[in-house]
């Protein structure tokens, strides 16, 4: 979660709310664009797997959207339901990613995904970038009309590798 202490859920600068040190040493980083979709869990298990061959860090990304909030924006708790449920996602990378070798980070930004994946990227000059590619059907091509498609954005306009992984592919999360 990003925020400065004021209780706001995205003011301020992203932090790393979760991390283990590296035993040997990472020799480079890979980031990870993480969210609640079943494809950012495939994407993980690619990403984990790869940083232990590559020995790299995992910086695991995940912007806040409208998908982290509960529907009723007049419930009482409504914020402290939208911290539980990044409370939640991190817990399934800490699961993941627990004894990763190389060492990893979890922060959480608002802002657009591409840009903010991009400068993460940037500022840790990271070797490449892992997303999940989200489903087909109905629902899926409504937010891609909306959102577009962040993997194609990506290629379009990252300046270094971007590894696009299909849900329910490659090694599973631990």
């Amino acid at each position: 979660m990003t925020g400065d202490g004021d209780g706001d859920l995205l003011a301020g600068p992203a932090v790393t709310v979760a991390g283990s040190g590296p035993d040997a040493g990472p020799r480079t980083t890979l980031v990870l664009g993480f969210d609640r979709d079943r494809a950012s869990d495939a994407a993980l298990g690619v990403a984990v797997d790869l940083a232990d061959r590559l020995r790299a860090h995992v910086a695991v990304v995940h912007v806040v959207n409208l998908n982290d909030f509960p529907v009723d924006p007049d419930a009482p708790d409504w914020e402290d339901q939208a911290r539980d449920a990044l409370a939640e996602e991190r817990a399934r990378v800490e699961r993941a990613l627990r004894g990763h070798r190389y060492g990893w980070s979890y922060e959480a930004h608002s802002g657009g995904p591409v840009e903010v994946l991009v400068q993460v990227a940037e500022d840790r000059d990271a070797y490449a970038i892992v997303v999940g590619r989200h489903g087909r059907g109905v629902s899926e091509g409504l937010r891609r009309l909306v959102d577009g498609s962040v993997s194609r954005r990506l290629l379009s306009t990252c300046g270094r590798p971007v590894l696009v992984v299909p849900a329910g592919t490659g090694p599973s999360p631990r």
